[in-house]
């Protein structure tokens, strides 16, 4: 269902414009600063008959190749430990957080003196092996505890 709308109909044409003063005279009407062209244009002449001089800037220096400090193989492990045991240390009993906080703490002192990159991965294992080993650590005592308890 459609409802009128009020104001000329779209598919009409409109009735022109009157009594509107024009500002400008139309395109075709201003000269242009350049006569029209006439035929395809010849061959340019050369630029300048005497090649070029280098001369205005001084010779490049010498380019010193900077390798980035290596990044350290434990403070990937410790972060890699520490997501899995985020992800799934419950069904390894708390083994990839303890892991973590150990091979975080060996990466630290390996990344300190700058040396070695990878100080940021070191912090976030052991953060992650931290906060995850103490509930890691109390489920793994309770399953330990209830299988024994419940033999007995």
């Amino acid at each position: 269902m459609t409802y009128p709308q009020s104001g000329p109909d779209p598919t009409r044409p409109q009735p022109p414009v009157s009594g509107v003063p024009r500002l400008y005279p139309p395109v075709s009407a201003v000269p242009g600063p350049y006569p029209p062209a006439s035929g395809l244009p010849g061959p340019y002449p050369p630029v300048s008959a005497v090649p070029y001089q280098p001369g205005g800037y001084p010779p490049a220096g010498q380019r010193i190749a900077v390798q980035a400090p290596l990044t350290s193989g434990m403070a990937t492990a410790s972060l890699v430990l520490g997501i899995l045991g985020v992800l799934g240390g419950w069904c390894l009993f708390g083994l990839p957080c303890i892991l973590a906080v150990i091979l975080g703490h060996v990466a630290l002192a390996e990344t300190r003196d700058g040396r070695r990159s990878g100080h940021g991965m070191a912090v976030a294992g052991l953060v992650l092996g931290y906060v995850f080993v103490g509930p890691m650590i109390a489920f793994t005592v309770m399953v330990f505890f209830g299988s024994v308890v419940g033999a007995g």
